[in-house]
Order: C-alpha cells, then sequence, then structure tokens
C-alpha cells in the first residue's frame, strides 16, 4: 500500500508541479515552455484548443493563473496526501480528473493517479 501511495504522489508531484512552474514561468516570462524543434515546434499543445473553445485565450493572463493555480492547488493536496490528512484523497481525486483538459501530459497523469487513487481509496476504506 505504501508503494502505491508513493506512486501517487511522485506522478501527482510531476503534473502539478510542472503545471505551477509552466503557468508561473508564463506570468514572469510571458510565454509557456514550448517545444524547441520537431513537427510542434513554437506551438502550444492540444491543451489550448480546448481553452479556446471555452472561450480562454490560452496566451493571456487568465490562463497562465489558471496554470499556476490549478498547479499550486494540486501541489497542497498532493502533500496533503502525502501528511495522511484524512479525507483528501477524494479532492485530489476529483482534481486529477478535471485535469483531463490538460492534453496530453496532464491527461495520461490524471487518469492514471485517479485510478490509482480509487484503488488506494477501496483498499483503505
Amino acid at each position: 500500500m505504501l508503494i502505491l501511495k508513493w506512486i501517487i504522489i511522485i506522478l501527482a508531484v510531476l503534473n502539478f508541479g510542472f503545471m505551477t512552474f509552466d503557468g508561473s514561468r508564463a506570468l514572469i516570462i510571458g510565454d509557456y515552455v514550448r517545444p524547441k524543434t520537431g513537427e510542434h515546434a513554437g506551438q502550444l499543445g492540444p491543451w489550448s484548443k480546448v481553452a479556446t473553445a471555452v472561450g480562454i485565450d490560452p496566451e493571456g493572463t487568465l490562463m497562465k493563473t489558471i496554470f499556476l493555480l490549478w498547479g499550486a492547488l494540486g501541489l497542497i493536496l498532493t502533500t496533503c496526501f502525502a501528511m495522511g490528512v484524512a479525507g483528501v484523497e477524494k479532492y485530489l481525486l476529483i482534481l486529477n480528473v478535471c485535469t483531463l483538459w490538460y492534453l496530453v501530459p496532464g491527461t495520461i497523469s490524471g487518469i492514471i493517479v485517479a485510478i490509482l487513487l480509487y484503488i488506494y481509496m477501496r483498499k483503505t476504506s
């Protein structure tokens, strides 16, 4: 059970940590981390199409702030989970499911963490 908990923590920290980093970098420097080479050089990820579809400018301050706050909330919930705060698993699960819009890395990580959290919650209840 401890290994499952640590896998959840590591994956969540990687995902939410990058969101926090990318959002804060975008607010400070003015741009997100983008691929420098390859087919998608200079482009934002598929998540930008989701943001545009709901009326948010992916390169605007609102979206950059959403990235920063979403990532920070995820890191806070992950820290609470690591510390054994009762009931935080369900909130971390909800946040990971809601992170599925962050195509592609957030979607993959969110699905894996959500599944593992569900298994963890079933085994510990």
